[in-house]
């Protein structure tokens, strides 16, 4: 891609896509490690969800890739949309739903349920 940290810096769109996929990346290695399964959603409404990882006893969760702290609060607000679509539509309710974020000092609880947590914080 040749791409440098300064041309990176001044195109913040790029750089996020870059993010998401190591995140995703990231998320497949642990979900990997106990047999979890990582997908992707997109519908025909353009509804998405980053990553959707699946366990083997059948629980999932939802995550939202955020490079911004500044992004946090819509992508919360697509997970709990999306909650609602599957809810009605499939009866399937979700475990949990997490902005994962680069740009955040501590994870922390939403009081709408969602979890926002730094990339940093995954670990085995």
């Amino acid at each position: 891609m040749g791409a440098t940290p300064e041309m990176l810096m001044r195109d913040l769109n790029t750089f996020g896509y870059l993010f998401e996929a190591l995140c995703v990346r990231d998320l497949r290695i642990y979900a990997d490690f106990y047999g979890a399964q990582v997908y992707h959603y997109h519908d025909e409404r353009d509804n998405e969800a980053d990553a959707i990882v699946e366990l083997t006893d059948g629980r999932w969760g939802m995550f939202e890739i955020k490079l911004g702290f500044n992004q946090v609060e819509g992508a919360a607000q697509e997970l709990l949309s999306l909650k609602e679509k599957f809810l009605k539509e499939t009866k399937s309710d979700p475990s949990f739903l997490c902005v994962l974020c680069g740009m955040a000092n501590a994870a922390y609880k939403r009081p709408d349920g969602v979890y926002v947590v730094p990339v940093t914080a995954l670990k085995f």
